[in-house]
């Protein structure tokens, strides 16, 4: 019975870490978001998508950022059409720093037909700031934006990241519970003091 729960135990701890290993991964990848639906570096555009990417080749190399870009000073800003019903569309670019709304970079109405566009914005000051896209459509404007931040290197994880650091670290002290039988004893020792207040 009791090797039975222990191969069952191993299996889950195992298979918690691999979850948490994959998930931070990904997540990693778009600087904390992670799949389509949570991808927090797409804006949505009137029925379309541009992702929204930012680079600081100085200082981080080919590292992509969107929510947080680490340092202060100049960094690529690139916006991509997910669908090419925007390459025939005039759509506008703009960031502003928030809350105030100071417009730090405008690229009026234009096409883009590479659907690709890309600028360099020297960010002077550190805080919130807002990517906006605007769908300009027979005078009509819709605007999407993404937030971020800039000079939040030293912000620390984000939310997601803790909570799979977290799983990752009970997978392994799991792990570590099941295969060690002297460290098993104290735990258990301590659960049934615990139990006996």
């Amino acid at each position: 019975m009791y090797s039975t729960n222990k191969s069952r135990g191993g299996v889950l701890a195992i298979s918690l870490l691999l979850i948490g290993f994959f998930s931070y991964s990904s997540a990693f990848a778009h600087g904390g978001a992670s799949g389509v639906d949570l991808d927090q570096c797409r804006i949505p555009v009137s029925g379309h998508w541009v992702h929204f990417t930012a680079y600081q080749p100085q200082v981080t190399g080919t590292a992509e950022f969107c929510e947080a870009i680490p340092e202060l000073g100049k960094a690529i800003l690139v916006f991509d059409y997910e669908d090419k019903a925007l390459r025939n569309r005039t759509v506008e670019f703009e960031i502003t720093k928030e809350p105030e709304g100071k417009r730090v970079f405008y690229q009026p109405p234009t096409g883009v037909p590479t659907g690709s566009f890309n600028t360099e914005v020297n960010f002077a000051e550190g805080g919130k700031y807002l990517a906006h896209v605007t769908l300009v459509n027979e005078g009509q404007k819709v605007d999407a934006h993404v937030p971020f931040a800039v000079g939040a290197k030293g912000t620390g994880p984000s939310i997601n990241t803790l909570i799979i650091g977290i799983v990752i670290l009970l997978a392994l002290g799991y792990i570590f519970y099941l295969s060690n039988a002297s460290f098993k004893q104290k735990v258990d020792r301590m659960i049934s003091k615990g139990k006996e207040l």
